[in-house]
């Protein structure tokens, strides 16, 4: 994402002017924008012109609106993001108040107005805009006959691609059958990768699956880069790493990212860190429960005692089209920063946000035990609304 221009006024309103450039920045984007915003870019309108004689046409023309935003949409697996809302100002193709649906581009700048741009909307700018924040983790998490082909970027998992070919079962005294659709599988995932894994920016494959399967798959496929004098893979022959999961499927990846030895070498990476954050909740709640909170009424008295030291709250909270719920949650985010605490903003696309979820979006690990936390649950749950 590339910033064109930053004009927020004291009071907080503003705008600001984006370029997306890759399929990724379409989430910040997505997580940017709130129903009320104003949004211009470019478009394309389909507009009926009549001519002399009275003949009605229509043709396609490309134009710039404002839009007050009413409804946002995003597909996680195109990654594209659409835009409806009314027209704010009027031009030789729109009227004024005509709904229109802008459909966001990659390259094609954007101005997003807001009357009021909170701390973590900012954040998320910047995240954005930093060039290190790359999709540098590739995985394929593996099995006999399924193959999953994920990105692991700053703020998503990305499904790449899905193989998945029927292997027989190995017969008494004959196993070529089943060797043939090995090597078919094997040769299949080999592909995707060469299709859908960009080198020059990956700097780490891993390679997940129960039993032998990824260690025969690994030597399957540079026994063939030999033989097709595969540079490309025989040049990132060491960026691959074996380690193991207990399926092929997509969930496996989390377990992967919790290993020590791949943590040890992604430990830049963001998505790492978050997967450490939420192991060490999980194991503070094992050993020491009052030192570790979830639920927003339990988290908000944590802070208002100044006992939070690490905050991991999910971005989907601060999409909530509620102001003031929206707000409550900016709140606790400030109110931790502000006191020394570090907060983790988890990505509602990664397996560890999926996990952070069904926890409420909201959990803290405290600097010390608080024990009557633990205790009022009735009115916690008052607090809640």
């Amino acid at each position: 994402m590339k910033l064109l221009q930053k004009d927020i006024e004291k009071d907080n309103a503003g705008q600001v002017t984006l370029v997306p450039e890759e399929a990724e920045d379409m989430w910040h984007t997505y997580n940017l924008l709130q129903v009320g915003d104003s949004l211009r870019a470019s478009t394309i309108r389909k507009v009926q012109t009549e001519s002399a004689t009275g003949s009605v046409g229509s043709s396609r023309v490309r134009t710039t609106l404002t839009l007050c935003v009413e409804t946002i949409d995003f597909d996680t697996q195109a990654c594209q993001l659409r835009v409806k809302g009314t027209n704010l100002e009027e031009n030789q193709f729109v009227k004024m108040g005509a709904y229109h649906t802008i459909e966001l581009e990659l390259n094609r700048k954007f101005t997003l107005a807001k009357k009021s741009w909170d701390s973590v909307v900012l954040d998320r700018i910047e995240q954005a805009c930093d060039p290190s924040q790359k999709a540098d983790v590739a995985a394929v998490v593996m099995q006999e006959g399924l193959a999953n082909i994920v990105l692991v970027t700053s703020a998503m998992t990305l499904l790449r691609a899905k193989v998945e070919v029927t292997i027989p079962r190995k017969r008494k005294g004959s196993c070529s059958q089943h060797e043939k659709a090995l090597d078919r599988f094997y040769e299949a995932v080999m592909q995707a990768i060469l299709r859908h894994i960009n080198f020059d920016v990956v700097k780490c494959i891993l390679v997940g699956s129960p039993g032998f399967v990824k260690d025969q798959f690994i030597s399957y496929m540079f026994k063939e880069a030999v033989r097709q004098d595969n540079k490309l893979l025989l040049e990132n022959r060491p960026k691959f790493m074996p380690v193991h999961s207990s399926s092929g499927h997509k969930y496996s990846l989390k377990e992967i990212l919790c290993d020590p030895t791949v943590t040890s070498r992604l430990s830049d990476t963001k998505a790492a860190g978050e997967v450490k954050a939420l192991e060490d909740f999980y194991k503070m709640l094992q050993h020491e429960p009052d030192r570790a909170f979830y639920g927003v009424a339990h988290v908000e008295k944590a802070a208002d005692a100044l006992a939070i030291d690490t905050l991991l709250i999910s971005d989907k909270l601060f999409r909530h089209q509620d102001v003031p719920t929206r707000s409550r949650y900016v709140r606790l985010v400030d109110s931790v920063r502000d006191n020394g605490g570090t907060v983790r903003i988890f990505s509602s696309l990664h397996v560890s946000g999926e996990q952070l979820t069904q926890l409420g979006g909201v959990a803290a690990i405290l600097r010390f035990p608080m024990a009557d936390l633990s205790e009022p649950e009735d009115d916690s749950s008052s607090d809640e609304d």
